[in-house]
Order: structure tokens, then C-alpha cells, then sequence
């Protein structure tokens, strides 16, 4: 029992090792630095990794779009690359709140955990807005992120959560922004990668 945990431990490092390997290559390779702190959202694997000290230290399922990977206004896709957090917004709504145009009005939404499809797409709980930082591939022109509302946000959809679902942003398990967001600073990178 005790080699059995032992190996499933090594595994773990093993896995969160590469990730940070992976970031920390991206990084120097574009910008000849790496972060003390950043956040990392995997398509392939649908997970969002919040880095430190080169530790992966939280992991969290997510949704990214239903259309894939892509830069282009009004696309639908997710762009990739490197980005950073421009604003936060929902410090003060509460769990599962609702908002528009990154306000809360008082509404709850109703939160689904099957399939079923919102009517409205909601955007609950928090938002974390990111800008692109690579010009010509999420910055800039008709391929900037910030211009084409690129969030980290919780969803009402948390049924299809780990499942590429959403119309370009990153969407999260409300208790799991929250956290996030709690934990995540302004100009916090945020690296996108297939």
C-alpha cells in the first residue's frame, strides 16, 4: 500500500513537473523570463493550473470554447499565448451571482450540473479580464484579447465543465473562480497553450 502511494506521489511531480517545464519554456522562449507566479490553462487537458515558485500548487477543471483555438474577433475560439490580467471584477457578488456587462444586479442564476444549455450564457461570480501580450497573436488589431472580452469566469453551465463548451472565454466551477480570484493579482500571467 505504502509503494502504491509512493508511486502514485512520484507520478503526480512527475506530471506537475512537466507542466512547469512546459510554461517555463514558452516563456523564455517569448519573453526571456519566467514568472514567479502564473496561471496556466491546458485545452487538451481542459485544466487550469495556478503556478508558484514553479510548484503547481491548484488545479481546477475547465471549459474552453466549443469552436477550439483561435484569435479572430468574433471567432468564438480561444485564443492562446501569453496573456496577462487586466482587471477583476465581482469582489462583492455573491456565489453563483449573475452579471452584465461585469456588473451585478442582483440575480442569481440557476446552475446547471448535466448538459443542459443556458439560455443566456451566463457569467457568474467573478471575472478575471485578460489582455494578449504577444503582438500579431492576441494583441493587437482584430486578434486582441482584451478588445474581444477574453475572461476567466464562472459559468451557470457547470455541468459541462471539463468539456470545451464555451463561446471563447475560460469558464470555471463557481467556487473554484472565486478561489481563484482571491489568490490571483492584477497583471498575473496567464499562459494558454493547446
Amino acid at each position: 500500500m505504502v509503494q502504491l502511494i509512493l508511486s502514485i506521489l512520484l507520478l503526480i511531480t512527475s506530471v506537475n513537473d512537466n507542466i512547469v517545464d512546459k510554461v517555463n519554456t514558452y516563456c523564455i522562449d517569448k519573453k526571456g523570463t519566467t514568472y514567479e507566479e502564473i496561471i496556466f490553462v491546458s485545452i487538451s487537458e481542459q485544466k487550469l493550473y495556478f503556478i508558484k515558485d514553479s510548484k503547481v500548487v491548484k488545479e481546477y477543471p475547465i471549459s474552453s470554447a466549443k469552436k477550439g483555438t483561435g484569435s479572430k474577433k468574433n471567432s468564438d475560439k480561444t485564443p492562446l499565448g501569453l496573456h496577462s490580467v487586466k482587471e477583476k471584477h465581482g469582489n462583492n457578488t455573491p456565489i453563483n451571482g449573475r452579471m452584465i456587462g461585469r456588473v451585478f444586479y442582483g440575480q442569481i442564476a440557476t446552475i446547471y450540473t448535466d448538459t443542459t444549455s443556458s439560455k443566456t450564457d451566463d457569467i457568474t461570480s467573478r471575472i478575471l479580464w485578460l489582455t494578449g501580450e504577444e503582438e500579431g497573436i492576441n494583441k493587437g488589431g482584430d486578434l486582441d484579447s482584451y478588445q474581444r472580452y477574453i475572461y476567466i469566469h464562472g459559468t451557470s453551465e457547470e455541468g459541462k465543465i471539463g468539456k470545451a463548451a464555451s463561446h471563447g472565454c475560460i469558464r470555471m466551477k463557481n467556487k473554484d473562480v472565486i478561489e481563484l480570484y482571491s489568490i490571483t493579482k492584477l497583471n498575473t500571467k496567464v499562459l494558454i497553450l493547446e
